[in-house]
């Protein structure tokens, strides 16, 4: 019932803006996320992060009074992928923390569409919360010719900063030379915003709570600068440390974190 009331209420505004309702998630059934929408990334996966991805575990993802709730804990986890004698933290045979990282991929993948997600932040040095997207072709071009899109990142050492950003064949971080735009929120660990992108063939608008603050257009100039003529799937996770969120450390003290995600919905143009 909760998630039809919200449904209506939502249709409406989107409804007269030519928007409709597309795919949505309202997050009304405990448990496991449903596995109709959502796929687990297990492991270690990217970026030398420092928390291990579980798969179909409810002390990490779960959800609970009508929202999916991504925890990250401090805890002894087995690893896997342990090789001993390795000094590489990635085949330690335990992992020091856990956490979650949900996708659609496989599943569910939009083009030119409005995906927006209500959530409340983890906070404390060392966490990395992230909303974002990638291009269907991954798996056959590889990061960055693939595109991705960051709907918002947060990392726990500049706690009210919300980034937004675009990574493309030719505009990526690994090449400092990434676009993208950050915008000031007070406490988003206290409270839910909605964080959203909406994009089409011309260009893309990333907001938080209705405020655009930043917009990246087609230039026109082809796939290396605009591959978002495709469809992209989506990942909501929760990081601790790794290359960004763990530049000043991760404080053990915090834990554990929890991410909670009241609504994911996309809309596209009628």
């Amino acid at each position: 019932m909760r998630g039809l009331l919200l449904f209506c209420l939502l249709l409406a505004p989107a409804a007269a803006a030519e928007w409709r309702l597309v795919w949505s998630d309202e997050f009304d059934r405990d448990g496991l996320p449903d596995p109709s929408r959502w796929s687990y990334e297990e492991g270690f996966i990217r970026n030398r992060e420092s928390q291990y991805y579980t798969r179909g575990r409810k002390e990490n993802a779960r959800v609970e009074n009508g929202a999916l709730v991504i925890e990250s804990r401090k805890e002894r986890f087995p690893n896997p992928a342990w090789r001993a004698g390795s000094a590489d933290p990635w085949h330690a045979e335990f992992a020091a923390y856990t956490s979650a990282s949900l996708t659609t991929e496989g599943k569910a993948a939009w083009r030119h569409a409005r995906v927006e997600v209500r959530a409340k932040l983890p906070t404390g040095r060392g966490m990395w919360p992230a909303i974002w997207m990638l291009g269907v072709n991954r798996r056959e071009v590889g990061w960055p010719r693939c595109g991705e899109i960051d709907i918002m990142e947060n990392v726990g050492y500049e706690p009210d900063v919300i980034h937004a950003n675009i990574h493309t064949q030719a505009y990526n971080h690994m090449r400092k030379t990434g676009r993208g735009a950050q915008l000031a929120i007070a406490e988003p660990w206290r409270g839910f915003h909605v964080y959203a992108v909406e994009w089409d063939s011309r260009k893309m608008e990333f907001s938080a709570s209705g405020r655009v603050y930043f917009t990246y257009e087609n230039e026109g100039t082809g796939e290396a600068v605009w591959p978002f003529e495709q469809p992209f799937y989506l990942i909501l996770n929760s990081a601790v440390g790794g290359s960004w969120g763990g530049r000043h450390g991760i404080d053990d003290s915090i834990f554990p974190q929890r991410y909670e995600i009241d609504y994911v919905r996309v809309y596209q143009k009628r």
